[in-house]
């Protein structure tokens, strides 16, 4: 907590508090009254929290406004982490209204006077760029997994894109027919690998699926059918994807189980990233079963210490051997091929858990930090932590 309290203050300039899970503050001194009001306010906002994987601003009382995320370790939620209090700016009879709020639950009015005198007053600008770090901040320093508030985070995200989906296209009265140019425009996103935007081409053709037949069974038809067109496209550029049908066949079972719109457009999201990391490494029109090997040696031990020697020596043949065939099947040397999928995957780790930076740089192979963050820019163009920044910013409304 201490930790906590400088960077936030640091960050922020406001002073965090920790609630239970029953909302019950647990600063040893707490300015405010006991009471069931706040408790409840304060409960609520740690569930809203977790249900939507992101901080909330709410007020606590009146005029006094307040940002908390939950505290959630692998997916046992322990309480909330309260960002700060603060009053509104350009409101001045807010601080009149929470003074008669705060008598009225017990507490003394010079109290209660001391109390709003010591509150920062804040624009709403700012508690929103003080609610979006503190999940980052808590998480980055306790190095606690929330792993519920990622998935919720994904599915509110997906959620979302889907919804502007449908409404963009009915705010355009645009004739609703079935893409089918989008999976091939899907199907080059997957080949180069761009997440964000494959998500993104997904979601649309989901909103479509979903306006041009609502039903289950004619929703969950139109997603394996899809599944199928991206496993039969990969063959057919590689007989070397053949593993892909028996993943694909998994998913498949998975859709067909899927209970409502809502968990069959998660799974297909799911599947998507199981296939973007099943196909990216291998390439298409690669023919050579050499270069197979060597990029499946390299998927499976990216995070150990290897090498264009190491994975020469796992295959079999000459360095000069194994760098010629990869470079001229990929267009990348062999180390590169490594360094990318040891940022891609931490890419995954940043968007996906809130494991600390130094964390997941361990996890995807790299023993020094600076080497790590030095590559990672790189790649992407910012450090990891401005990565997940980034990444974390809720989209703006349309």
């Amino acid at each position: 907590m201490q930790l906590l309290r400088r960077t936030i203050r640091q960050h922020c300039g406001t002073t965090p508090y920790l609630v239970d899970s029953t909302g019950q503050s647990l600063r040893s001194k707490d300015p405010l009254p006991d009471v069931d009001l706040l408790r409840r306010n304060r409960l609520y906002a740690i569930h809203e929290s977790v249900k939507l994987g992101e901080t909330v601003r709410f007020e606590l009382s009146p005029g006094l406004h307040a940002w908390l995320v939950a505290v959630e370790n692998k997916h046992i939620v322990h309480g909330g982490l309260i960002g700060g209090e603060a009053l509104r700016e350009n409101q001045p009879e807010s601080a009149d209204i929470l003074q008669k709020d705060l008598q009225a639950m017990g507490m003394d009015g010079d109290c209660a006077r001391e109390y709003i005198a010591g509150l920062p007053v804040l624009s709403t600008h700012a508690m929103k760029a003080a609610a979006a770090e503190l999940r980052t901040i808590f998480y980055a320093v306790s190095g606690w997994q929330a792993l519920q508030m990622q998935e919720n985070r994904l599915r509110t995200a997906q959620q979302r894109q889907l919804a502007q989906a449908i409404d963009e296209r009915k705010r355009r009265g645009d004739t609703v027919v079935y893409p089918f140019e989008k999976e091939r425009v899907l199907l080059s996103l997957i080949k180069t690998g761009d997440r964000n935007r494959a998500r993104k081409a997904l979601n649309e053709m989901l909103a479509v699926m979903y306006m041009t037949s609502p039903k289950l069974g004619l929703l969950r038809a139109r997603a394996i059918e899809l599944m199928g067109y991206l496993t039969r496209a990969a063959l057919e550029d590689s007989p070397l994807m053949e593993p892909l049908i028996e993943r694909n066949h998994a998913w498949m079972a998975r859709l067909i189980e899927a209970p409502d719109f809502e968990e069959l457009s998660r799974t297909l999201i799911q599947a998507l990233e199981d296939f973007i990391d099943g196909i990216y490494l291998q390439g298409f029109n690669n023919g050579n079963p050499h270069v197979g090997k060597a990029l499946d040696y390299i998927a499976t031990n990216y995070a150990q210490p290897i090498s264009l020697k190491t994975v020469a020596a796992a295959i079999n043949l000459s360095t000069f051997r194994v760098a010629h065939l990869v470079r001229q099947a990929t267009g990348n040397t062999v180390l590169q091929l490594i360094q990318q999928t040891r940022i891609r995957h931490a890419r995954q780790l940043l968007e996906r858990t809130d494991k600390s930076c130094t964390e997941i740089g361990y996890e995807v192979g790299y023993s020094n930090q600076s080497y790590f963050i030095r590559h990672f820019r790189r790649q992407t163009g910012c450090t990891p932590a401005r990565y997940r920044q980034r990444f974390l910013k809720p989209p703006r409304p349309a």
